[in-house]
C-alpha cells in the first residue's frame, strides 16, 4: 500500500521541525558547522525522511521498522535541542519553541505507530 507521504500529519510535524531546526542553527559557532550544527540537522531531517521512506513499503513491518527509526531520531533531536541549551547556543525561548515542535511530533508519531500496531 502506497501512502502519499505528504498527507501523514506525522510527516508534516517532522517537517515543520527539520525547518525549524535549519532555522535555529544559522546562528550556531562556525566551529560547530560539523559538529552539533551537522548533527541535529541530520537528525531532524531523518525523521522526515524516515517517515516519506516508509510510506512506500509494501509491507507494515517495514513501515514500522521505518516509523521507529524516526521516533529514534526525534529522540536524538530532542538531546541535542538540550545540549544546545546547556551550551548556550540558543536561548530559552528558542528551546521552548523547538522543544515543542519536537514533543508534537513525537506524540503524532507515536499514535501512527499505536494505530499501524492496531492494523496488524
Amino acid at each position: 500500500m502506497v501512502r502519499d507521504f505528504k498527507k501523514i500529519i506525522a510527516w508534516q510535524k517532522a517537517d515543520d521541525l527539520a525547518v525549524e531546526v535549519y532555522c535555529l542553527t544559522k546562528s550556531f559557532p562556525k566551529d560547530e558547522l560539523y559538529g552539533l550544527t551537522s548533527q541535529i540537522r541530520r537528525a531532524a531531517v531523518s525523521v522526515s525522511a524516515n517517515i516519506a521512506e516508509g510510506s512506500v513499503r509494501n509491507h507494515k513491518n517495514e513501515y514500522r521498522q521505518f516509523l521507529f527509526i524516526a521516533k529514534s531520531s526525534l529522540t536524538e533531536v530532542e538531546y541535542y535541542l538540550h545540549l544546545c541549551k546547556r551550551l548556550g547556543y540558543i536561548d530559552g525561548a528558542s528551546y521552548q519553541k523547538c522543544s515543542q515542535l519536537q514533543q508534537e511530533a513525537a506524540k503524532v508519531l507515536q499514535g501512527l505507530i499505536a494505530c499501524i500496531n492496531k492494523e496488524s
